[in-house]
């Protein structure tokens, strides 16, 4: 394996890595992160299966070490509950409505527990068959259908409830990804006039946004508390720092 080996795989792992992480930025971290990976763990690639796919099986294991659950993920063994339960339905015109809008699919899919969202995002999105996401998964064949099936529901569930998330924001400024997006820079003053404005207004109509700002602004306003001023080098890391500059300077 040599560098341009994993060079020609560069577009189709970040493909697959966008396709996982739904984030640019992260995708190009993955991306990165695969290739690193590989260099360190060329002895283990024997050439049994196609380097591409042993390359997207680091992408997906480093995906899942980094993944973490989140407060507003939809419960999936709740949702399977209510699909069980004769009563339960939803509203098709307002699944449909909401899944033609690429920003409230967005939304919905970030809502599903990435073990069912993966094989959702592989199948229905990039075309994978599901025996191809069993092994990528190292998964049997049904326990992939299984999560591919809970997948679906839980996105159809919050397709479905989204809408009276929608309702709640009416007429609020931002989407709130848009205005959480800019919380660092206004936490550093570094927004545009406008923009501060406009995340205010969003900050005092959102039910769920403020209380994550909050949460951000206590937890930078303990950060100095960390910084050891007091700290000085010890005496004997001083005297070997001088002998390895002197051995340095011979």
């Amino acid at each position: 394996m040599n560098p341009e080996d994993l060079a020609a795989h560069g577009t189709d792992l970040y493909r697959f890595a966008l396709s996982l992480s739904r984030d640019e930025a992260r995708a190009a971290d993955l991306v990165q992160d695969t290739f690193v990976r590989a260099i360190e763990r060329a002895d283990q690639y024997r050439g049994d299966a196609p380097l591409g796919a042993w390359l997207r099986r680091i992408l997906h294991n480093l995906a899942v070490d980094t993944a973490r659950h989140h407060a507003h993920e939809i419960a999936v063994d709740d949702v399977e509950a209510a699909w069980r339960d004769d009563a339960y339905t939803v509203d098709p015109e307002v699944v449909v409505e909401r899944a033609q809008l690429r920003d409230d699919l967005e939304d919905a899919l970030a809502r599903i527990p990435f073990e069912y969202r993966t094989p959702v995002v592989l199948h229905d999105v990039e075309g994978w068959k599901v025996r191809e996401i069993a092994e990528l998964l190292d998964l049997g064949l049904p326990a992939a259908k299984q999560r591919l099936r809970r997948g679906r529901m839980a996105l159809t569930s919050a397709l479905a409830f989204g809408a009276e998330r929608r309702r709640e924001l009416d007429g609020v400024p931002l989407r709130c990804w848009e205005a959480r997006q800019h919380v660092s820079d206004y936490l550093d003053g570094e927004l545009e006039p406008q923009t501060v404005q406009s995340v205010q207004a969003h900050l005092e109509g959102c039910p769920t946004c403020p209380p994550l700002v909050a949460s951000i602004v206590g937890a930078h306003d303990q950060l100095p508390e960390l910084r050891d001023s007091d700290k000085v080098l010890p005496p004997e890391m001083v005297g070997r720092l001088r002998e390895l500059t002197a051995d340095w300077a011979r």
